[in-house]
């Protein structure tokens, strides 16, 4: 279904995953996103390689299931689980309806991420997830993910990022908006979203995820991937 959400001059509300936005989510998301297939594609390469045997991949913020989806069809281990959590109970059902015959040995679980164990982890990601995690809660977050990483295991994480440079960032916003306009949004539709996510969705710079990664455990992170302003992460453990 086509996204106009934010097509209409109403008061506009903070963002929120709620039965309209499941109902066009993957619609948005690609025509808001730059880059977000290659960013699926990569988790899925990356699977390839961090992979283990006996081991769990985790999706946190799964949305409706792109992401695990990805994991499950790159998987070349034995004996595997696929776990995607997300805390919307919309996005949790489409979610299951979306990977039920698809994924096996798949748990899709409604509960706030920060509050879930993290164990025996192969590859965990977090795909457009920690921007909506209050700042001061993202390090604890990355410590208990990071304890639950069998060694050699993989964080993955895509982010909307920022620049401290005030002209360079003012670039990056243009061309942002240029690329939704270019997927069809009007000004007004664009004016709208960004106004509802403005309280809740908040970015970092990529050496402030650099460094918290390291402090968190990682001895080796790399910014692998950036197109605009949207970036991804690899850790290490």
């Amino acid at each position: 279904m086509r996204d106009q959400i934010f097509n209409n001059q109403s008061d506009i509300a903070d963002f929120c995953f709620d039965e309209s936005v499941v109902a066009v989510f993957d619609d948005m998301v690609k025509r808001s996103v730059p880059g977000y297939e290659a960013m699926i594609q990569m988790i899925g390469l990356l699977t390839r390689t961090y992979g283990q045997d006996d081991s769990n991949y985790y999706d946190l913020g799964a949305s409706t299931g792109a992401t695990t989806l990805a994991l499950a069809l790159n998987n070349q281990c034995k004996n595997v689980r696929f776990i995607a959590i997300d805390n919307s109970t919309d996005m949790v059902s489409q979610c299951q309806k979306n990977l039920v015959g698809k994924v096996n040995n798949l748990e899709v679980v409604c509960s706030d991420i920060k509050d879930i164990c993290i164990e025996n982890a192969s590859v965990v990601v977090l795909n457009l997830t920690l921007q909506f995690i209050d700042i001061e809660k993202r390090a604890d977050l990355i410590t208990k993910i990071y304890h639950g990483l069998n060694n050699g295991g993989a964080l993955i994480i895509s982010e909307k990022i920022h620049v401290d440079d005030k002209s360079e960032q003012a670039r990056l916003t243009d061309l942002h908006m240029d690329f939704k306009r270019a997927n069809g949004y009007s000004e007004l539709e664009i004016a709208n979203k960004r106004q509802s996510l403005e309280n809740i969705l908040l970015t970092e710079n990529s050496e402030t995820h650099l460094k918290r990664l390291q402090q968190c455990g990682f001895r080796e992170s790399t910014h692998y991937f950036q197109c605009l302003n949207f970036a991804s992460f690899l850790s290490v453990k």
